[in-house]
């Protein structure tokens, strides 16, 4: 089959290729057909690679099985293969048969955007309506990743709209809005935590409230058994509803657990695991700060067998065991934050063996990038032990995935850095500043900041979001 017409011009005019909306200001190569993409299942042209096509990975612990980067950069950095302008949002897209899916906020409306994932030619567009102001300056844009299953993919807007379109050409197939039908009482900073597939459903954290509690106070909020809730993925019926707890900004993730699925919600108030097949088998774990502005946010990892959270407002990190009572403490950070070994805040950790690499630190002056050893040796009163291998004050909170040995961290700065896997040492193996480094195109900039969704790579091809653009580099050649 052939992906790419010779003359945008040619297709216009004979009707092949019906007018596409303008989204934004687009440096590709080629631009696809309408029927092309229709009749593609795939559009990769690239041979070699997987698809991103979810929040955290295939397997929702941000590696890359991936080979072959380039390890030492030019001193102008990796290639850039397009940029597309974006808007206002903090979720980063997602890459799958050969599409990019964006999802931001333009004026009054949420829209989904599909591009070609090679080339960043403009497919097409979903719009929705939408009111939300962020209550404490930060913008207005949606948090969550879009989800691609088979035909679908999935969207959960800032304030609740859930929907599911067509790849083909973006209809809605189903949609409905949570927080009216659950009485969600808007969060800090709006819904947060992306969804996922499993089977036939659609795992939501949506965390409601009784109907009878409408003053809209999170101070007061109480939950009213809604923490998550498992949607047929065809037709957006409710399936089941599990957890009485309140939602939160961490992205619930699928583990295998002593030869079982388990899905892993690290909500409002601590650790909800349950069956995700039907919602049985509940288990809950507190781990929260005290204080009302506290958030958790990143996503658990699961290290043999045994589930790690980690939040920075207060208590650090935990380890955790699931066996048939329930969830049960193994290790606990210590009080203070001096002596705390993990405080990760919205970046989930990356784990390689029994090494995490994460950044730690609620906050600029606080934040720093380290390595950790994860021990089944006991340790004072806990019976696993962590110990910090080195710490970098890089005063730069980063997500990243590892791929190929390395780790490839993205400051909110717009500092890209490939850092070989060592628990010895940190080493920076190449680096490339995407907000001082200039676009062909504009001149400007590749990216502002901040920078904080975590970058993707599939197929060879990393991208990378900041604040008004999504980059898209070519980290492994063809």
């Amino acid at each position: 089959m052939r992906f790419f017409s010779t003359s945008i011009c040619f297709l216009l005019v004979t009707g092949i290729l019906p007018p596409l909306p303008y989204v934004g200001a687009i440096r590709g190569a080629d631009t696809i057909s309408y029927e092309e993409v229709q009749a593609a299942s795939s559009l990769w042209t690239r041979q070699k690679g997987q698809d991103w096509p979810r929040m955290l990975g295939v397997n929702y612990d941000s590696r890359s099985t991936e080979t072959g980067i380039i390890k030492r950069w030019p001193a102008s950095g990796l290639g850039v293969k397009w940029t597309a302008d974006t808007g206002v949002g903090y979720g980063n897209g997602v890459a799958s048969q050969g599409r990019w899916f964006q999802f931001d906020r333009f004026g009054n409306k949420e829209r989904l955007t599909c591009y070609h994932a090679e080339t960043g030619s403009f497919l097409w567009k979903w719009e929705s309506a939408v009111e939300y102001r962020d209550a404490y300056g930060y913008n207005n844009g949606p948090r969550c990743s879009p989800v691609v299953d088979g035909d679908r993919v999935y969207v959960y807007g800032v304030a609740g709209k859930l929907a599911c379109l067509s790849i083909a050409d973006g209809s809605e197939r189903w949609s409905q809005n949570t927080n009216d039908t659950y009485n969600v009482l808007p969060n800090f900073f709006g819904v947060g935590a992306s969804p996922l597939v499993y089977q036939d459903k659609l795992l939501v954290m949506v965390g409601g409230s009784p109907v009878t509690q409408r003053n809209q106070d999170m101070s007061i909020a109480k939950p009213s058994g809604s923490a998550m809730v498992a949607f047929d993925k065809n037709s957006g019926k409710e399936l089941y509803r599990v957890g009485n707890y309140l939602a939160s900004y961490s992205a619930p993730v699928i583990q295998e657990i002593h030869g079982r699925n388990v899905c892993l919600a690290f909500v409002r108030e601590g650790l909800l695991a349950f069956d995700p097949a039907d919602g049985s088998k509940e288990a809950f774990f507190p781990w929260r700060a005290k204080m009302l502005e506290s958030v958790n946010a990143a996503s658990p990892i699961v290290w043999r067998q045994n589930i790690l959270l980690s939040e920075t407002y207060e208590r650090g990190s935990v380890l955790l065991g699931l066996g048939e009572r329930g969830l049960s403490k193994l290790w606990q950070d210590g009080t203070s934050r001096k002596e705390q070994v993990l405080r990760a805040h919205w970046s989930t950790p990356l784990l390689d063996g029994d090494y995490l690499y994460a950044s730690s630190g609620r906050n600029e002056p606080d934040t720093d990038l380290r390595c950790i050893k994860l021990s089944e040796t006991p340790q004072g009163d806990n019976l696993l032990s962590t110990a910090v291998q080195w710490t970098d004050r890089n005063r730069d909170r980063m997500t990243g995935l590892l791929v190929d040995g390395h780790a490839l961290m993205l400051g909110e700065s717009g500092l890209l850095q490939l850092i070989q896997l060592e628990p010895s040492r940190r080493t920076v193996v190449s680096e490339m500043s995407l907000a001082t480094t200039s676009d062909s195109r504009d001149g400007k900039p590749l990216v502002s900041t901040p920078c904080w969704a975590p970058p993707v790579l599939s197929h060879g091809l990393l991208y990378v979001r900041g604040a008004d653009k999504v980059v898209c580099l070519e980290l492994i050649p063809e």
